[in-house]
Order: C-alpha cells, then structure tokens, then sequence
C-alpha cells in the first residue's frame, strides 16, 4: 500500500463558517498530531494545533522552503529550500523543542524539492542535478541517488514497501514510474571461463560471483509517460491504482494506469497554472489548486468530471486532506492565509494565519 495518511485517526472539528484564527504568541507543547505549515515569506515552519486551529510554535528554516514532511515517529520536520535550483540544502526541524537543527548539505544535488518519508529515510528530487534520492538520518547521509534523465523532476511518492517510486517531471512533460526489480546473477567477465572454485587460472563458480550478505543484486527499472504539459502536482487513488496529475499548462489532468504504466485518458479540467492535485481520503473527489485562479477545482473521480469551483483566494499552492474525510487545508499564498475546506458542504470554514505567504502542508503524528 502507497503511503498515505489515512492511518492517523484524526477527529473532525466542526468549525463556524468564516471564522479566522490568530497565532499565538508563546511558543506551547506539541500534540501528539501537528499540522505543519510552512511559510515562504517569513522562512518558518509553523505548527498548528489541528483541533483549534491556533499557531504553537514557530521554528526558523531556509530562505526558499517549499515542501515539508515528517519522519514516522513524528518528532522531527524535514523542509526542502529550492530556490528554483539554486539551493543544495534540507533544513531540519526538532517538532518537540520547536527548534531548528542542522541542515542536510546536498553538495552538488541542487534544487531539492518534493520530499517522501518511508522505510526510516528521507526520499527526495533534485531538480537541478535531474535526480531523485534517500538521505538516511540514522548515518547521516546521503545513500542512494538515480538519474531520471527527464527536466525539472519536481514532486515524488514512494510506496509504503519502496519498491516504486512516481515522479512528474515539469519541463519534460512526464511522469516517471520507478520500479525495483532483482537483477540475475553475474556471469564471469567476458573472455574468462567458468570453472570449480579454487580452480587455477582465474575460475569462477557457475552462475559467477556470489551475491554477498546483502542478498541479490537490486537494480530500478525506469518507465517514462508522456502527459500533458507543465505537469507537477499529483496523487496517487486511495486504492494505488491510478496516478492523477494536473498540467499547468494545458489545463488538463492526465489519469494513469499504474500497473499497466500508460496513460489512460487526459481530463479537460481547464485548472490553468495547476499547482496540487490530491484525493480525498474516501477516493470520490479531487482538488486541484491554481495558483493563477481564485478557485479551487473540485473534480468527481468516478465520473472525472467537474463537480465544483470553490472560490478560495487569489491563488492556492499546497494541499492537505484531513485523514477522517472532514476537511482539507489550501495554502493560499497571495492571501497569506491557509484555507479551511469543509468536505462534506465543499464551503470555506475558516482560515489560519501560519506566515507570509504559506505553501507546503504536513502532518507530523509522534508516535
């Protein structure tokens, strides 16, 4: 199962139409379920008490952050700082003392962008080096890199068990699908013969070298789909089997089939500058947000037809779903505020004041 925040049990808060909630000034304990909102402008992090929507703490982090997620246990905050590839860093977020802590330096790996927790690592893309990677905060490093070879690989998804791994690659009008595959043994370099171990002359056992402690040999198949242009935020169904992503410049979403790995139809959504797409946690609709339009697009899955616009702001960027189905969080950038949607009545409910200029969304669950 891909991962997905379903799992963290979160009750709806039922909020009065148009309410509007101001941060606090003191920095208060983090609950065990944080929202956490990054803000472009004031380069923080803010985490925001879910059930009443008021700031607790802020921490500080890079001059450009984009994307933010959280590790497993919930008690620590990894942000991308892109500046449009001219940034090499992750800045690092202690939630429980609300404090900054070292940045993760990606040397020539420029451009970190869309981020993915799994397996105990960090997953990342690298638009400026066209690459996708894992840091591991336990050795505190950088252990694993791959060339897509495709323009501006901007947001990733990595399953629950990391053996596929979906990018949209922005530029290049794609969407990569990244599979882990077992290789077959190794035979022995050409112009050698096999022969017993031990063998004089440079035998080797039958099949070829040994496959080690580590087990077989692992390798990632790349499979590339072209979509519509401009394609960058998307999602995968509740069920894993389709992957939607929105093309900023066609207005139009493209749907694929994951397992057959080809494009199944392009929906005329008419979401010009799309920015986010995601489900609802039930799978029946999916929101896209412009950063160009004071809507936010509401489509029915099932029909893949328009069901909504919802006058949101002046633009929107980033998209959280409320685990229970109850509401969605819009980052509303030129407005400064994150919108509240209720996802039963598809009405505004209520805004949080979490910083200039807010983007990304995650939720940090301490476990």
């Amino acid at each position: 199962m891909p991962l997905r925040p379903g799992s963290l049990g979160v009750a709806a808060v039922v909020l009065a139409a148009g309410l509007s909630f101001a941060p606090v000034l003191c920095a208060q304990a983090t609950p065990k379920l944080s929202l956490l909102v990054l803000s472009k402008h004031d380069h923080t992090l803010s985490i925001v008490d879910p059930a009443t929507l008021t700031v607790l703490g802020r921490a500080a982090v890079g001059e450009d952050p984009h994307e933010v997620v959280a590790s497993s246990d919930g008690t620590t905050a990894y942000v991308s700082i892109y500046g449009g590839g001219a940034y090499h860093s992750i800045s690092v977020v202690d939630l429980i003392a609300q404090k900054p802590l070292p940045a993760i330096d990606l040397g020539p790996l420029n451009g970190p962008h869309g981020l993915a927790f799994a397996g105990g690592k960090l997953w990342f893309t690298a638009e400026g080096a066209k690459v996708i990677g894992s840091y591991d905060p336990a050795k505190s490093k950088v252990d694993w890199v791959m060339g897509t070879g495709q323009n501006r690989t901007h947001m990733i998804y990595v399953t629950a068990d990391q053996k596929q791994i979906y990018t949209t690659n922005v530029s290049s009008a794609t969407v990569s699908i990244l599979e882990k595959v077992a290789l077959p043994p190794m035979g022995p370099p050409p112009g050698m013969q096999q022969g017993p171990p031990g063998q004089s002359g440079g035998g080797m056992p039958p099949g070829g070298p040994p496959t080690g402690a580590g087990g077989p040999r692992m390798d990632w198949n790349q499979t590339v789909i072209p979509v519509g242009r401009g394609d960058e935020g998307f999602d995968v169904s509740p069920d894993g089997r389709e992957l939607w992503t929105a093309n900023a410049q066609d207005g139009t979403v493209s749907v694929i089939d994951i397992s057959g790995k080809r494009l199944l139809l392009t929906i005329n959504a008419k979401v010009f500058g799309a920015n986010r797409l995601k489900f609802t946690p039930d799978g029946s609709k999916v929101l896209i947000s412009s950063l160009r339009d004071e809507n936010l697009v509401i489509l029915d899955a099932s029909t893949r037809t328009e069901a909504k616009r919802v006058k949101i702001g002046h633009g929107a960027a980033g998209i959280l779903m409320q685990p229970d189905g109850a509401r969605a969080f819009i980052s509303c950038g030129p407005d400064n505020y994150v919108a509240v949607l209720d996802l039963k009545t598809l009405e505004v409910t209520g805004h949080i004041d979490a910083g200039g200029e807010p983007d990304g969304l995650a939720w940090a669950v301490r476990q």
